[in-house]
């Protein structure tokens, strides 16, 4: 079975008897275990891998028409405004 996140992403479940299958290794794992669901509760996700190059934060001032038009093309406008730039700049050099 698949679910849809709301930020698009695609999820593949397990079926009810992969599910069974999946807790039945686990009982029969003595090293194995759930953690209880208060333990759940107090643990934060996983934030991403920090990348070796880092974009550097600027202020610019940019026309409302291309703000709203990057805007427009949904989430990642900055990266593809991004892409514009360095597309620039490599034609430049």
């Amino acid at each position: 079975m698949q679910i849809e996140s709301k930020h698009g992403r695609v999820f593949d479940l397990p079926s009810t008897q992969e599910e069974a299958e999946i807790r039945a290794g686990i009982a029969d794992d003595p090293a194995a275990y759930e953690l209880p669901d208060e333990t759940l509760e107090t643990l934060r996700p996983v934030s991403r891998p920090k990348v070796a190059v880092t974009k550097q934060p600027v202020s610019i001032r940019l026309s409302p028409e291309v703000v709203e038009y990057f805007k427009s093309t949904g989430k990642g406008w900055q990266t593809r405004m991004n892409a514009v730039l360095m597309a620039y700049v490599n034609s430049r050099r």
